[in-house]
């Protein structure tokens, strides 16, 4: 069994019809798909267009006969996107069992030719015959070759001018990206460390347009756009665009280039939304977001009867079993941002659904009231996630909180006197190892208790505080102890606030 490569897998083989009239080809191949239990969505006088059953190991294959001239070409292609790039042969082995079933119906019509010629004839009366031109892989069929897919055609406008943009944008930060780094390095010298070189990426991505929180709500919007079009590596590059090509080739003919893009964008900036819910600190970037939108409008477009009964039930299973695929990957991966992705995929779904759904014949809602009342819902929630996302200083709060550490290691000296020192060296080193870096942490506590933080930070920031005047009372308990001349051992008192110290030392190590 051969095993069919590429983009869209699929078999095609051109058959001689050698003066073998076109209908009655038709109509044992339409008699044919019917034992093989296939699902017909289509027959006219040009060809015919068929669903295989769905199975654990199958959703779906579209089966179509197309007569051209002198010639039937019989085609198997799969319907979704084929994970590894091939059909793992269900392609040639839906062709075999098509040829089997051929020549066994071949042979049992030949005797009622004239009653089935009728039947066939009277069936495709009312067909449309340009059925083959809106069929939904119509699209696909234009494609020659690869560098088709990123040529605008009919039906195939925006979509490779997103893939044309992603890909020069990625080649233009990679560029720009070793240029800076190199001339960086090269100015730091033997100095410049690990963590140094990943601060200066950071500052990089930020500069090329990635998703922040605390920059967006600093306003910064235009960012919810602009990191859709940036990918961290080659592979994030390709697997998003081989995503995108798919869905644009499956839903721009039906949706038209306007509501595409109009999805894809605002499917993105709500991704990008929902991302900064959950991320406050790192930076996000990629169209995945934006492309689960489009997943999420293939859906609608599919709940709306876009397309014919039998394609429906095909590409419904198979776009929901990829969606799910992604979602389930997403929340396993830790360098996955599944908040765009769900985000992404619900806000599609709700925009593309009032862009299309169907209502009764009598009533006309216009084009222009459907984009009005998606974008009021856009704005809707922007404003709310902009204006209910509290901007929590967590960058800040690390800052003081590695300086508030720095003097906990100061005090850490004055644990260590020796009872053998003379008086005012130990007061001395109280003053300078003890009172002044617990003050500073007084001061520094202070600065914490005013910044808004995520619940984890803030439970933290609380037992600083505590840590911050448990350890200023001690030491000073201490000072008062060995100035009035406690000179072997401390106090009570002062014991009892030292072992506070190790406690809430000990509860943050855990």
């Amino acid at each position: 069994m051969s095993v069919s490569w590429g983009y869209s897998p699929k078999t095609e083989k051109y058959i001689p019809l050698a003066g073998f009239p076109a209908d009655k080809y038709l109509i044992v191949a339409q008699q044919a798909i019917k034992n093989l239990g296939w699902s017909l969505s289509h027959l006219s006088e040009s060809g015919l267009i068929a669903y295989t059953k769905i199975s654990f190991q199958s959703y779906s294959e579209e089966i179509s006969v197309r007569i051209h001239g002198d010639f039937a070409v019989i085609k198997s292609e799969c319907v979704g996107i084929q994970m590894l790039f091939n059909d793992y042969g269900k392609n040639e082995a839906n062709l075999a069992k098509f040829f089997h079933e051929f020549e066994y119906v071949e042979f049992h019509l030949k005797d009622v030719w004239e009653e089935r010629l009728a039947q066939y004839h009277q069936q495709i009366a009312d067909q449309d015959k340009n059925y083959f031109e809106q069929a939904p892989l119509a699209t696909k069929d234009k494609i020659k070759n690869f560098l088709y897919l990123f040529f605008p055609q009919k039906g195939y406008t925006v979509t490779p001018v997103l893939v044309l943009l992603n890909a020069f944008y990625y080649l233009a930060t990679i560029a720009i990206s070793i240029f800076l780094m190199r001339n960086f390095i090269a100015a730091k010298g033997n100095s410049v460390d690990y963590y140094t070189i990943q601060m200066e990426a950071k500052k990089m991505a930020l500069s090329f347009g990635v998703n922040h929180r605390n920059m967006v709500l600093d306003g910064q919007y235009w960012r919810l756009i602009s990191y859709q079009f940036i990918h961290a590596s080659l592979s994030h590059l390709f697997f998003n665009m081989y995503a995108l090509v798919y869905l644009g080739l499956m839903i721009e003919n039906k949706l038209g280039w306007k509501k595409f893009l109009y999805v894809y964008l605002l499917s993105g900036v709500c991704g990008g939304l929902v991302s900064l819910t959950f991320h406050q600190e790192t930076i996000m970037m990629g169209a995945s977001g934006a492309i689960m939108g489009l997943y999420g409008a293939f859906i609608a477009l599919l709940l709306n009867k876009s397309y014919e009964k039998n394609a429906t039930r095909a590409l419904l299973i198979s776009t929901l079993f990829v969606s799910a695929i992604v979602l389930i990957n997403g929340s396993m991966g830790k360098r996955v941002d599944n908040a765009a992705h769900i985000g992404g995929f619900l806000s599609g779904f709700i925009l593309c659904y009032l862009l299309t759904f169907k209502v009764e014949k009598t009533v006309l809602l216009k084009s222009w009231a459907r984009y009005a009342t998606a974008s009021l819902l856009f704005l809707l929630f922007f404003s709310g996630m902009i204006y209910f996302s509290p901007k929590y200083q967590t960058e800040l709060y690390r800052e003081l909180n590695a300086r508030f550490n720095t003097n906990l290691e100061v005090i850490n000296n004055i644990m260590r006197l020796r009872v053998s020192l003379p008086k005012d060296v130990k007061l001395n080193a109280i003053k300078t190892d003890g009172i002044a870096p617990t003050e500073k942490n007084l001061e520094l506590a202070k600065q914490m208790e005013k910044l808004t933080l995520k619940s984890e930070d803030a439970v933290a920031r609380d037992r600083k505080l505590k840590l911050a005047k448990a350890s200023h009372r001690a030491v000073m308990l201490m000072y008062r102890d060995i100035k009035s001349d406690s000179t072997y051992r401390y106090s009570k008192q002062t014991s009892t606030a030292i072992g506070q110290i190790f406690e809430l030392l000990y509860a943050e190590e855990k």
